[in-house]
C-alpha cells in the first residue's frame, strides 16, 4: 500500500465569486400606474478563507485540489428582489499555516488556533439596480451598475507545526523510537538515516490527562541552516515548539562523537535563528543500553558542560522520569 505523502508546502489558485449585476425593471402591476423602479442589487460574491482545523494535519488535500474557486453572486431581480450572495469557501488546514502572495512574497498572515480565518480573496460587490438611482427628476431611471470581479490570485501556504515540544537531533539518534515511547504516535525506525522523511505529531499523556504535543523533526545535519539535506523544510517547523528535547546518540553508532553532535546542533540552530539556540531544552543522552555509551559520557560533559539525561532502549523509569520533567517544564508556558 502506497504510504500517503506529508505536505507541509503548496500553491493554489484562488477565484473569489464575481458580484452579480444590478437589475432594471419597473413595476408591472394592475392599479398601479407608473409603478416607479423595481430592479433589485446583484448579490456579493463569495470570498475564499482558510480556516485552522486541528483534525486536519497536513496541506495534503490542497496540494491535489490546487485550484479553489468561490460561487458567483446571483443577479438582481425585479420587484426589488436582491440577488443571491455567493457562500464563502472555507478551506480547512493546520494550524500553524502560513500564507503568502505567491507574485509578490508578501506575507498575508497565518492561523494558529482552531477556528481562525485568513481572508486570501475577496468576493466582487454586487451591482445597483434601478431603484437606487431614481430622483424627483428622473422617476423611471433605466441605470443600474455591473457587478465586481472577485480576487483572483496565486497563494503559497506554509505549514509550521503547532507543538509544545520538539525533539532534535542528528540523524539515526533514536528520535523516532522516543516519540514511539513517549506517545501513542508510530514514526518509521530503521537502522538507516534519515528514516523520518516528514514531521510527525504525537500527544503525551500525563497520569491527570494533561497532554503536551510533541513533533518528531526529521534529523539535521551540518549545514542544514543553510539549505543542506532537508535543511529550511523543516528547521521552520522548531520555531513554533515551546521546549526541545535535543536527542544525542551517546553510543556514537555512526562515527561522531557525541560531543560534536550537540555543537553541531548548537551552531546549526543558532545559524538559522539566533532565538532558537537559548530556546529552553532538555538533553537526552539515547542509547545507553550500547557499551560506548558509558565510555562517551565522561568526555561530553567535559566539553560541552552538560549532564544529559541517560535513557536506553528498555528504560521505562528513566522514560517516566523524562514524562515527569516535560511536564514540570512546560507548566509556566501553559
Amino acid at each position: 500500500m502506497k504510504t500517503i505523502t506529508f505536505r507541509d508546502r503548496v500553491r493554489l489558485y484562488v477565484s473569489a465569486g464575481n458580484g452579480g449585476d444590478g437589475c432594471v425593471a419597473f413595476r408591472r402591476e394592475k392599479y398601479v400606474p407608473r409603478g416607479g423602479p423595481s430592479g433589485g442589487d446583484g448579490g456579493h460574491g463569495g470570498s475564499i478563507y482558510i480556516e485552522a482545523s486541528v483534525h486536519a494535519n497536513s496541506l495534503l488535500d490542497l496540494y491535489y485540489r490546487p485550484h479553489q474557486k468561490a460561487p458567483h453572486g446571483g443577479s438582481g431581480q425585479n420587484k426589488d428582489r436582491h440577488g443571491r450572495n455567493g457562500e464563502d469557501l472555507l478551506l480547512s488546514v493546520p494550524c500553524g499555516t502560513v500564507a503568502f502572495d505567491h507574485e509578490t512574497g508578501e506575507r498575508m498572515g497565518e492561523v494558529v488556533h482552531e477556528g481562525d480565518r485568513l481572508l486570501l480573496a475577496k468576493g466582487g460587490r454586487g451591482g445597483l439596480g434601478n431603484i437606487h438611482f431614481a430622483t424627483s427628476s428622473n422617476q423611471a431611471p433605466r441605470e443600474c451598475t455591473p457587478g465586481t470581479q472577485g480576487e483572483q490570485r496565486t497563494i503559497r501556504l506554509e505549514l509550521k507545526l503547532v507543538a509544545d515540544i520538539g525533539l532534535v537531533g542528528y540523524p539515526n539518534a533514536g528520535k523516532s523510537t522516543l516519540l514511539r515511547r513517549l506517545t501513542a504516535a508510530q514514526p518509521k525506525v530503521a537502522a538507516y538515516p534519515f528514516t523520518t522523511l516528514n514531521p510527525v505529531i504525537g500527544t503525551l499523556v500525563a497520569d491527570d490527562y494533561r497532554t503536551l504535543k510533541i513533533a518528531d523533526i526529521p534529523g539535521l545535519i551540518d549545514g542544514a541552516h543553510s539549505g543542506a539535506g532537508l535543511g529550511h523544510d523543516f528547521l521552520r517547523h522548531i520555531e513554533r515548539t515551546t521546549f526541545l528535547v535535543w536527542v544525542i546518540d551517546m553510543a556514537g553508532v555512526d562515527g561522531r562523537h557525541p560531543a560534536d553532535d550537540y555543537i553541531g546542533l548548537q551552531h546549526e540552530l543558532t545559524e538559522y535563528n539566533a532565538e532558537l539556540g537559548e530556546r529552553p531544552r532538555l538533553v537526552v543522552a539515547n542509547k545507553m543500553d550500547l557499551p560506548e555509551a558509558a565510555d562517551n559520557i565522561p568526555e561530553f560533559i567535559e566539553r560541552t558542560g552538560i549532564t544529559p539525561w541517560q535513557l536506553g532502549a528498555d528504560d521505562a523509569a528513566g522514560l517516566v522520569a523524562v514524562k515527569k520533567h516535560l511536564f514540570e517544564c512546560l507548566i509556566p508556558f501553559a
